[in-house]
């Protein structure tokens, strides 16, 4: 009976924790009596997207094992004195990695710090706060490059869309967001006198410049500038060597919400009713709607869905990435930094999730009115 209680315990936890791939399961295994398997199921799958993203999920699992982001972390943290520099230390610490290393691993490297730095510095009044803006840097830091959200990476591959392409299109509602999350930090956080605690940690120097050499090659790939076969072979191989850990440590649940949703998607854009729908809906606008549609369904799924019934990648792009911010489940990442912050403060859940949906919808609004008044003066112009 015991036995029986762990196994239970464990499989509700597991349901809990990856709640989206479980509904994304049960979504394509729906669709799937709607449109009965066949040959076309194997167009569904972008293969190279989800080998791009388990390469480099795969290498900065690694560098997190060797502490080499929170060590280059807290040397810059260590350069800021007062808790206003330090939390938007912090922030940008979250914005900046998020455009390399993804926003989820973002968050599962950067967090622990934030919590770290405030709660040795007697500072827990700015946690919920440290944690929302952290939270909402890693979704919009990551839309700037095509690997810095799982979504941009799928549609980045998907729609071919070229490197300066991508770049111009992300650039306004970026730089907008940086204005706005630093407004936020500078008039909500007090410049008040910090000290850090000093923790010797040290680096194993060989290791760090054999992974950065393989997360140059994940980036190389992404780029297009060799297959991606090849990293498929290479990065799983070293690291079986090097750091067997992190290739348990991939987020391999996110590759199967992927794969279910590739599923899910393409058999909806199969049924000509919902085609018809979708199509329409997103005819009138593609950047509103599928911005509203990340509030319901996550940004993830929503750029795999909706990218079946539009050509208009742009608009598509920028609104699930500003889609990202908004309701708890618009970004699987904003469940990250809730779990990671509700376990530090537990009993808090509800004051969090106010203050998270105050900030969240305030962003999402100004975000949207910023980027359909840059289309309203393109049109003009």
């Amino acid at each position: 009976m015991e036995n029986e209680g762990i196994i239970k315990h464990r499989f509700t936890g597991f349901i809990k924790k990856n709640a989206v791939m479980v509904i994304a399961f049960f979504a394509a295994v729906i669709t799937s009596f709607l449109v009965l398997p066949d040959k076309k199921y194997l167009d569904y799958f972008d293969f190279k997207t989800l080998t791009c993203l388990f390469c480099v999920l795969a290498v900065v699992c690694a560098l997190k094992d060797i502490n080499f982001f929170y060590i280059l972390a807290k040397k810059i943290v260590h350069l800021f004195k007062n808790t206003r520099l330090c939390i938007l230390a912090l922030v940008y610490i979250t914005f900046i990695g998020s455009m390399f290393i993804a926003n989820d691993m973002a968050l599962l490297t950067f967090l622990p710090l934030g919590f770290f730095v405030l709660s040795s510095t007697r500072k827990e009044k700015y946690m919920a706060f440290t944690f929302i803006m952290q939270n909402i840097a890693a979704n919009l830091g990551g839309m700037l490059t095509p690997f810095g959200n799982p979504q941009n990476l799928f549609l980045y591959t998907k729609f071919e869309i070229s490197n300066g392409d991508f770049m111009a299109i992300m650039a306004p509602p970026f730089a907008f967001s940086v204005a706005l999350i630093t407004l936020c930090c500078v008039v909500f956080v007090k410049s008040e006198p910090l000290v850090i605690e000093d923790e010797k940690i040290e680096l194993d120097s060989k290791r760090v410049i054999l992974y950065l050499i393989l997360f140059a090659l994940s980036i190389v790939i992404v780029f297009r500038i060799i297959p991606f076969w090849i990293g498929l072979i290479i990065i799983p191989a070293v690291l079986f060597f090097a750091d067997k850990n992190a290739l348990k440590e991939v987020d391999y649940p996110l590759l199967l919400t992927f794969v279910f949703f590739f599923v899910f998607s393409g058999n909806m854009a199969r049924i000509e009713l919902v085609k018809t729908f979708f199509s329409g809906l997103l005819n009138k606008s593609a950047l509103l709607f599928s911005a509203l549609s990340c509030q319901f369904i996550s940004n993830v799924p929503s750029a795999i869905l909706l990218s079946q019934f539009t050509s208009n990648y742009r608009d598509l792009l920028v609104g699930v990435n500003i889609g990202g911010v908004g309701t708890l489940i618009a970004s699987l990442a904003s469940l990250i930094t809730f779990r990671e912050y509700v376990g530090h403060n537990p009993g808090k859940a509800g004051y969090y999730i106010g203050k998270f949906s105050a900030y969240n919808f305030g962003f999402l609004f100004l975000l949207l009115a910023f980027t359909f008044g840059l289309k309203y003066l393109s049109k003009i112009q």
